[in-house]
């Protein structure tokens, strides 16, 4: 992973959520149900669950992402109701914080088995992936003018590979179609 990514990813995030204005962060969202705010809200509570991987991966404590998936989406909702200065401000802060933790794991921090809010085990080295992912791709949801061709093109390849994976059941149908042997696209479901 490079770490380019996890710091240009982050950087754009948060330039995006700077240019919004306050009336903006009530607009809808590129993900379906949720306003601008909501996925603020959500880049900062995802900050604090992998702060809480890479202290797991620090003191061998287990500190999971979050208690239940329902918590997490409690979480995210009662943060979209915060005003657009509170959301700007716990974000830029969560993701400096993460960042910071981030820097401080050992090698032998970052070489330990922490797991995703799926349950999947990684190396806590992971965590930055995780984030890059969170913010790169939700800078695109934010609905501004942002899109994906305005992340570099190894990083979208390696998105590309990462929804892949989550996609092999239709890897059959979608290699036909990429390679134009089929006409037809498969249906997907959302990979994040």
């Amino acid at each position: 992973m490079k770490r380019a990514w996890l710091l240009d990813s982050t950087e754009l995030f948060l330039a995006t959520v700077d240019a919004l204005s306050d009336a903006e962060y009530a607009g809808p969202s590129g993900l379906p149900g949720w306003s601008r705010a909501h996925v603020v809200a959500h880049a900062h509570f995802n900050a604090l669950a992998l702060q809480r991987l890479a202290s797991w991966a620090a003191t061998g404590v287990e500190h999971p992402m979050y208690p239940s998936a329902a918590a997490r989406n409690a979480e995210i909702e009662q943060g979209s109701r915060l005003s657009p200065g509170e959301l700007r401000q716990l974000v830029h802060g969560s993701a400096a914080d993460l960042l910071r933790a981030y820097d401080e794991l050992t090698p032998d921090a970052l070489a330990a088995t922490v797991r995703t809010a799926q349950g999947r085990p990684i190396p806590a080295e992971g965590i930055a992936w995780l984030r890059t992912r969170e913010m790169g791709i939700h800078a695109v949801d934010l609905a501004t003018t942002v899109t994906f061709a305005d992340l570099p093109v190894d990083l979208l390849h390696a998105f590309a590979a990462d929804a892949l994976g989550s996609h092999e059941a239709n890897l059959p149908a979608l290699t036909a179609y990429l390679t134009g042997r089929s006409a037809t696209a498969p249906t997907l479901s959302n990979w994040l």
